[in-house]
């Protein structure tokens, strides 16, 4: 086991934001600093762990609304990663005025998400997989060595990720559970968007929705 692995629940629709580190090197990734970016970056000082990077699963407010607070107190700017098919989303920061809400969404992002890539963080490597269907872009980040999957809003302990926003559509994020999640150990945890993590195994026997 390489990630260490700190958990954040922030925000008005209580997103899980997760900040990671490589236990090595101590470099350090935050995947969808969901709303206070100032208490993220203060629990990484306190360990020990420099940001390096932004990893967005998906381009959902509630879901990058702490990038501006982590970037203004980095330099240089970390690396921030989305994929392509978010970017539009992104640029209207989430979707948060259509919700009446303003958001700093920081930096845009450099790094362009592609199925089967590889994310090195220290001496951790984790992968890319596409899994649209919440949104255009989603992806998961999948570290096989720590049997870890940080999975966004595409499945969570009981349940899947709501479609009825732009972009979603549940026949397509069904697929995507089954190509990429079902197809993991069932001994993955799976770190959600939302709620408590879980495993592919208890959600394979157990979700209802599958």
């Amino acid at each position: 086991m390489s990630l260490l692995i700190r958990s954040f629940v922030q925000g008005p629709v209580h997103t899980n934001a997760y900040l990671i580190a490589d236990s090595h090197t101590k470099e350090a990734a935050v995947i969808d600093p969901a709303w206070d970016g100032n208490q993220i970056y203060t629990a990484a000082l306190t360990e020990g762990w420099r940001i390096a990077h932004l990893w967005y699963t998906h381009a959902h407010f509630d879901h990058i609304a702490g990038a501006g607070a982590i970037a203004d107190m980095l330099n240089p700017l970390p690396l921030i990663g989305l994929h392509p098919a978010d970017h539009d989303l992104w640029k209207v920061r989430g979707g948060a005025g259509y919700f009446g809400m303003t958001i700093d969404h920081g930096p845009e992002p450099v790094i362009d998400f592609f199925d089967g890539q590889i994310l090195r963080l220290g001496s951790s490597l984790l992968r890319v997989f596409e899994t649209p269907g919440h949104t255009r872009g989603h992806v998961v980040f999948y570290a096989a060595e720590d049997q870890a999957c940080f999975c966004g809003d595409l499945i969570f302990q009981g349940s899947v990720g709501r479609t009825d926003l732009p972009g979603g559509d549940h026949d397509t994020l069904i697929d995507s559970i089954d190509r990429v999640i079902l197809n993991l150990p069932d001994e993955t945890i799976l770190y959600p968007g939302h709620g408590p993590s879980t495993t592919v195994g208890i959600e394979r026997l157990n979700n209802p929705f599958l």
